[in-house]
């Protein structure tokens, strides 16, 4: 496996889904780096040689895309920052709840978890 930025990514895919691997990275991002790296995204991420590996990093780098520890960590202070403020926003992720005004009296088991049975228990 090849590694890339801290992350392992599947030798056998084409590069263009490879890259979606890591972190930050998309489908958009992943053509416009390869683009810019002048790799040809149909090519096996095995057939990459590390002047290859090399370039993308670069691009990456040269960018300055938000990817992997930065990202999450950016992210993860954003939620924290809403919570703190008591935002409406900060308290439904608070309490695993849906945040972008999805109902919840029948849906939302994504988010909310299985389903809790509250009722009588019957003893034999």
């Amino acid at each position: 496996m090849a590694r890339l930025l801290g992350v392992d990514i599947p030798n056998r895919k084409k590069i263009e889904y490879s890259l979606r691997y890591v972190y930050g990275i998309g489908p958009t991002r992943s053509r416009s780096v390869l683009e810019e790296a002048q790799i040809d995204p149909n090519l096996r991420t095995q057939d990459l040689s590390e002047q290859d590996l090399s370039k993308i990093m670069n691009v990456i780098l040269e960018r300055k895309y938000l990817v992997e520890g930065d990202l999450r960590r950016d992210v993860t202070a954003n939620l924290k920052r809403l919570q703190s403020i008591r935002s409406y926003r900060g308290l439904r992720h608070q309490r695993g709840l849906p945040v972008r005004g999805q109902r919840t009296i029948t849906n939302a088991r994504t988010r909310k978890g299985g389903r809790k049975t509250v009722g009588v228990v019957r003893n034999k």
